[in-house]
């Protein structure tokens, strides 16, 4: 919730410091853990929530990671960083593996 005050200070609210995770739910993660991740994943289905991105709160962000879940019952998995020059395409089954490397791969770029 965004609440502004009449000196534009912000009350009730916290940007992310590093990233976000939306998922096409309407799901939204400031600054996901792991554990949020796999939740995210988890919730994850072949109708009316199909993704989750995650990616810097800022406008033309430099990178972003995304998982969409497959008919097969495995998940794609994109990261893409166009400052590094990046672009990894993967399926996998494990949404434990996922969350644990999209973890590995976001602490990057936070740096």
């Amino acid at each position: 919730m965004l609440a502004t005050d009449s000196t534009s200070t912000w009350r009730g609210f916290v940007a992310a410091d590093y990233y976000c995770a939306d998922s096409e739910n309407g799901d939204h993660v400031d600054d996901p853990s792991e554990d949020a991740l796999f939740m995210l994943i988890s919730d994850l289905n072949g109708t009316d929530n199909t993704f989750v991105v995650i990616q810097p709160d800022e406008d033309d962000p430099a990178w972003f990671a995304s998982v969409a879940v497959l008919d097969e019952g495995s998940y794609e998995i994109v990261r893409s960083d166009t400052s590094r020059r990046e672009h990894h395409f993967a399926t996998q089954t494990s949404i434990n593996q996922i969350a644990g490397d999209l973890i590995k791969w976001l602490a990057a770029r936070a740096t």
